[in-house]
């Protein structure tokens, strides 16, 4: 019996440093690492020892055997991957040899401890802060601008896929670390200065993100009902600065502009049978509007083909066993089948030729039942309507069509925003930086989507810190932090003074004892409290009550 690793792979490699046998690639250092949607187990070289199985973060590695039929298909997924390639375990196992142990982002064993904060979060702040905690004796402030910790674990992830969620798990393990301080609800740039944060402390990284959705630019984007999918994903996700009548549901189509794994999963949720989100952390409006839902079919729009389709292949498979939703790919244009109708190159679009082909008309109502359409090779042009969204006029072969929708969604990506007091480059919406650290600005540093730009999964982040750590500590360790001009205790009583609510850890672990304890109470792992004073009231103790 071999492993597979299947549709939730988060690619962090934890699951490499652990394996006896080096049969799980490409590695981190291997030029292919990064590139590949996923990773994947040699099935010639696996010898069964569930290694990777126990360390993976977000439960994505099974035996071959006991895959569910939704997952069947991932064993031979993982094998393609080594079709034609020569395998460095041909002779048979390669163990690891053991040798002097070696620590590449450490401090020397004498040197005094250093104090760094760390803005944001989510998982590029988190493994920035694992980094520092596990390799050296550093002194880690936690910040963020909301109330409670996670970023995009939170706020991001579908709530459907649970198992990704668990990283979160991984990372709460440091939020009470005896060398972590925390205080959420502070924002940098409102709250506190860039300069007053260094002052504090001999280094901070920024890893804040890539919160602004990007624009499409065309007439009509800003009517009621059309919407970044980024904020239809913090809708259903209970963020406390999206409100409940953010999002209407009362009409049976809705357009998505993009086809990568934001569009897919703003789509699946519109056509889950709402029973199946009931037993997860769905917002609670969000699962209420879902129920009362009039929405029986999605368009994902496509501007080039099906060849160049944005999701992951696991992400395109896992849609087409979504219980009760049928998949169909719109026929409008001769390329769509030129490429469909030919010898499939490649997972996406071999996955595409197998759904069924249909030139729609869009005078008519949606089918009975529930849809999901792709169009490709068909671009947004103007969001129509009156007081709302009415219509989506799109580029087709014979000229432009109009496609009826009561709600459009723009999912083509993210877009970081300027940090008061840091650098910014306008055209790439990131902080220019030399290996994460910021340009001009000695002390500071940058890692996640601010510093490369809103690519890559939550694994990508792994990487990403690891190089701005070593950045940081080769900077500590030539002398080049500036020393902070205030004790350690003085943040703390900096940010008191600023007169926000901070949430410290021990206010943070109130506010997941009082979600877990609501959840109970409806057989779902955690009812999130949607609104910062809900937050700040259960991180005093008084979570049980409504926070709405």
């Amino acid at each position: 019996m071999t492993y597979a690793i299947t549709q939730n792979c988060c690619s962090d490699a934890t699951c490499v440093a652990v394996c006896p046998v080096n049969c799980i690639h490409p590695t981190p250092e291997e030029q292919a690492f990064g590139s590949t949607e996923m990773l994947y187990v040699d099935p010639a070289a696996c010898i069964d020892c569930g290694a990777c199985a126990d360390a993976c973060p977000v439960d994505a590695i099974f035996p071959v055997d006991s895959l569910s039929a939704g997952q069947k298909e991932y064993a031979a997924i993982n094998a393609a991957y080594y079709e034609g390639r020569e395998r460095e375990t041909a002779a048979g196992p390669n163990f690891h040899s053991w040798g002097e142990p070696s620590f590449a982002r450490s401090l020397p064993s004498d040197f005094a401890p250093i104090r760094v904060a760390v803005v944001g979060t989510g998982p590029a702040g988190m493994y920035a802060a694992e980094d520092l905690l596990l390799h050296t004796n550093a002194e880690v402030t936690l910040i963020d601008r909301l109330p409670v910790a996670g970023g995009l674990v939170r706020y991001g992830v579908a709530p459907d896929h649970p198992a990704t969620k668990g990283v979160g798990e991984t990372f709460a393990r440091f939020h009470s670390h005896p060398r972590v301080r925390m205080h959420l609800g502070v924002e940098v740039g409102k709250d506190l200065t860039v300069e007053e944060l260094a002052a504090h402390h001999d280094a901070v990284i920024y890893a804040v993100g890539a919160s602004d959705a990007r624009r499409l630019g065309i007439p009509g984007e800003d009517l009621p009902g059309s919407l970044p999918a980024t904020q239809f994903v913090s809708w259903y996700n209970a963020h406390p600065e999206v409100p409940p009548e953010t999002v209407g549901l009362s009409a049976e189509r809705v357009v998505v502009a993009g086809n990568g794994n934001v569009a897919l999963d703003v789509a699946r949720i519109l056509v889950t049978d709402p029973a199946a989100l009931a037993g997860t952390d769905i917002a609670g409006h969000a699962l209420a509007a879902l129920q009362d839902s009039e929405v029986r079919e999605v368009v994902l729009l496509g501007r080039r083909g099906p060849d160049d389709t944005a999701c992951t292949a696991s992400e395109l498979l896992a849609l087409a066993h979504l219980p009760g939703v049928g998949l169909v790919v719109d026929d409008h244009d001769p390329r769509t089948g030129a490429v469909l109708d030919g010898p499939a190159e490649g997972e996406k679009a071999a996955l595409l030729r197998e759904l069924p082909r249909e030139t729609v008309d869009w005078s008519q109502p949606p089918p009975p039942g529930r849809r999901i359409v792709f169009r490709f090779h068909s671009a947004p042009m103007e969001v129509r309507g009156h007081d709302g969204v009415e219509a989506v006029r799109v580029t087709a072969a014979a000229g432009d069509r109009e496609i009826p929708a009561g709600l459009f969604l723009r999912a083509i990506g993210y877009r970081g925003v300027p940090v008061p007091g840091l650098p910014f480059d306008e055209s790439a919406g990131t902080v220019p930086h030399e290996g994460g650290r910021v340009a001009g600005l000695s002390g500071s540093y940058v890692v996640g989507w601010i510093k490369r730009g809103p690519s890559g999964g939550i694994g990508a982040n792994r990487t990403c810190a690891a190089e701005t750590v070593g950045t940081l500590l080769a900077d500590a360790v030539a002398g080049a932090l500036p020393s902070p001009a205030y004790p350690a205790k003085a943040f703390g009583r900096l940010v008191r003074r600023r007169g926000r609510q901070v949430v410290d850890a021990r206010g943070l672990a109130a506010i997941d004892r009082a979600e877990q304890a609501r959840g109970r109470e409806q057989g779902r792992p955690r009812i999130k409290f949607d609104t910062v004073p809900a937050l700040i009231a259960a991180s005093k103790g008084r979570g049980l009550r409504s926070s709405r």
